[in-house]
């Protein structure tokens, strides 16, 4: 009786739900999706709104979720809410209960409180720093591109993880503190960010200008010798337009092909790839990347796998040691228990969905006056794709650098 009692435990208690939450987590978030995919945030926000600030195993990856969309319809004060309420949960420690880890070895990770990947985490600080950016609090922002990398330095440093530092943080950061007129500031982060990402052809200008304004006369003798031909713009009399785009779909987990109780990262395809800054009846500038999303989430994700595996590995244990046990008082009982425990471990697929694919830049330096301004999608070819950002009403005065944000969704 004792094993005909666990065994209905197991397959009434845990399996089954499991089963019905692994098969529809997926679907949950599909019209989620297809409001922001339809360029409908305001409502894509509105489907989740309550299951963002209700009390769950999902709620963090809700708020992520919930915190994306209200940036993209532009209201970064409700964004900040639900990114910064995300922030609380993800860093609080004694997060799971023994009965959920136990029960996540029994059967899939599913059964755990989602408290998000690395990545997640760290990007969670760079889309604060942009909300912060639109609402002119520059020093808020600043603030939450040094967290992003505290944290992956404590990442590196004390969790012995290979994670690089984020260019996208430095980049706004060094902007910020030129805007501050801070330029020995400004010119320790543009380095920064050149180290870790000297293929953005920006920080050449950004780099001369900033050592010029700093007074590293030896700094600037190694930055002509290195860019030939590069001269940066006099900001003494001109305003600058800065573009923070983010552009197109992070990665999507699937199961791993050679271990489908563990997820895998696959990039998504993005029809839109860069974005064109355009002054009405004036300059344009194309954006250039300052950070990968999808490059930097999937080698993080595989930074875990080994621990992933094994924390799988240790499941597959217990459900021997249990369907054992069962076996040993009913010998159908335990082997339908192992085959039900071992169906319902599946890779936990739960993931911050709506990440964009990369975070860009593209600036434009303007005489002070008025000015309309937007940003327009392109494909791999330099296309337009049909995606535009509307046009907005700027005014530029000298010294001043005024932000936009967009996402493009295609």
């Amino acid at each position: 009786m004792k094993a005909r009692f666990l065994f209905r435990l197991i397959a009434i208690g845990l399996v089954f739900p499991a089963l019905f939450a692994c098969a529809s987590y997926q679907t949950k978030l599909s019209d989620f999706r297809s409001a922001l995919k339809s360029n409908q945030p305001a409502a894509a926000a509105e489907k989740i709104k309550e299951k963002a600030f209700k009390e769950g195993d999902d709620q963090v990856v809700y708020l992520f979720e919930y915190g994306t969309a209200e940036q993209i319809a532009g209201r970064y004060q409700e964004s900040n809410q639900a990114l910064l309420k995300a922030e609380d949960l993800t860093e609080i420690k004694d997060y799971h209960s023994v009965s959920r880890l136990g029960g996540s070895l029994l059967l899939n990770e599913g059964m755990v409180q989602y408290k998000g990947e690395d990545f997640e985490k760290v990007l969670l600080n760079g889309m604060l720093a942009v909300n912060f950016l639109m609402l002119n609090k520059l020093e808020e922002a600043q603030v939450e591109c040094r967290k992003l990398n505290d944290k992956l330095y404590k990442y590196k440093f004390e969790g012995k993880k290979n994670y690089q530092q984020n260019p996208f943080a430095f980049y706004l950061s060094a902007m910020i503190w030129e805007a501050n007129r801070d330029w020995d500031s400004a010119y320790i982060d543009f380095k920064k960010a050149y180290d870790l990402n000297p293929g953005m052809d920006y920080l050449k200008e950004d780099l001369l200008r900033a050592a010029r304004a700093a007074q590293r006369d030896d700094e600037v003798e190694r930055w002509r010798k290195a860019f030939p031909g590069v001269k940066p713009a006099d900001l003494k009399t001109n305003g600058e337009v800065v573009l923070v785009y983010q552009q197109g779909w992070g990665p999507v987990k699937r199961p791993h092909p050679s271990f489908p109780r563990v997820p895998k990262l696959y990039p998504s395809f993005s029809r839109t790839e860069r974005a064109r800054l355009e002054i009405e009846g004036g300059p344009q500038a194309t954006s250039q990347i300052a950070v990968n999303v999808t490059d930097v989430a999937m080698k993080q994700l595989d930074e875990q796998y080994a621990g992933l595996i094994a924390m799988r590995a240790a499941g597959i244990a217990t459900k021997a040691v249990v369907s054992d046990q069962i076996r040993q008082k009913n010998e159908l009982l335990g082997a339908v228990a192992w085959i039900g425990m071992n169906l319902t471990d599946q890779a936990d697929l739960r993931q911050w969905l709506s990440l964009p694919a990369s975070f860009q830049i593209a600036k434009l330096r303007l005489k002070p006056g008025k000015y309309r301004v937007r940003a327009v999608g392109l494909d791999s070819a330099g296309s337009p794709t049909g995606e535009e950002m509307s046009w907005q009403d700027l005014v530029v005065t000298a010294r001043k650098k005024n932000f936009l944000n967009w996402r493009s969704l295609q």
